[in-house]
């Protein structure tokens, strides 16, 4: 039998795994990134890392048949070139080459969040459709397109930036240097700062006293408090679901996706998310109730999706 290896690079781990041909997991590994090394640096990172997972593995670089790679910034697939990822400080950076020439195998690389919706794709919440549009809510907003089964990446890489479509005209500064972008609403981010002036704002609610049993406040704070009773917490994830359900809206009214599989530690929060979600999102949909929209689910591989996804790509 013939193995994968899938890198999911991010700006604070490398994590990699070996796969067998239908993307299970045997064996993953991961080390702390080397933010302040160039394209050389990194790369023998990932290579040393595939060699150490291989080996704890108990498989030999013999029998794998091909690596991918994820990396968080815009990529040219077709190169292996790494566009621009700010993050780690890379720049028209020949990732795929160096890590190609280094361990003798083909070497594909995708955007990670294209990696993480090819994980679910292939083996997680949406491997019973052809098209999905994944959205991952975390520090930012990310998205991961797969069109028809194949991962869809824009012109050299760089689509999918759905966390950068504008939903309040003027609105909330957003890092990118836009004003409205549905990543200043919809992200854990924003949710932790909308909780914070909040407290600010209602100091006898109950988010405060949730704040100071947990030690911080966090994207759960506000679930949290709501579930209480809280009135004030209510209002808050009211409001974040209102952002939220218009991102969603806009996706499918765009693509018309057989699934929306969303990823991020906001998703632990299961039903109190979904349901008034989906109520919200359908509402909105071009059609109305006369139209079939897609599926809205939770993500099922959670931080694996973007190991499983990069070492799929041979099948993309």
């Amino acid at each position: 039998m013939k193995y994968h290896l899938g890198v999911d690079l991010g700006g604070t781990n490398i994590k990699a795994g070996v796969t067998d041909q239908q993307g299970k997991i045997l064996l993953k590994y991961s080390v702390k990134t080397n933010k302040a090394g160039d394209a050389n640096v990194i790369s023998e990172q990932i290579v040393g890392l595939c060699h150490e997972v291989c080996k704890k593995a108990g498989i030999s670089m013999d029998e794998i048949a091909s690596v991918g790679i994820g990396i968080p910034g815009t990529v040219d697939a077709e190169t292996g070139m790494v566009i621009y990822a700010n993050n780690l400080h890379l720049d028209d950076a020949p990732v795929g080459k160096i890590v190609s020439e280094a361990l003798g195998k083909p070497v594909l690389l995708n955007n990670d969040a294209s990696c993480a919706a090819f994980g679910e794709f292939v083996s997680g919440s949406g491997k019973e459709y052809r098209s999905i549009v994944m959205v991952t809510l975390g520090t930012g907003v990310g998205g991961g397109i797969i069109l028809n089964g194949k991962p869809w990446d824009g012109m050299e890489g760089s689509g999918g930036e759905i966390g950068h479509m504008v939903i309040d005209a003027g609105g909330e500064p957003c890092t990118c240097g836009r004003t409205g972008c549905w990543e200043a609403y919809s992200s854990a981010t924003a949710l932790v700062r909308d909780t914070r002036l909040a407290i600010e704002q209602h100091p006898e609610s109950l988010l405060r006293k949730v704040m100071e049993k947990t030690g911080k406040i966090s994207a759960k704070t506000a679930f949290d408090a709501m579930r209480m009773g809280d009135t004030v917490a209510k209002e808050l994830v009211d409001r974040y679901l209102f952002y939220l359900s218009e991102g969603i809206a806009n996706i499918i009214n765009i693509f018309a996706p057989e699934a929306v599989i969303l990823g991020g530690g906001v998703c632990n929060e299961g039903d109190a998310l979904l349901v008034p979600l989906k109520k919200l999102v359908y509402q909105k949909c071009y059609g109305g109730n006369k139209i079939r929209h897609a599926d809205i689910k939770i993500a099922a591989l959670g931080n694996d999706a973007g190991i499983v996804g990069a070492a799929m790509l041979y099948n993309a």
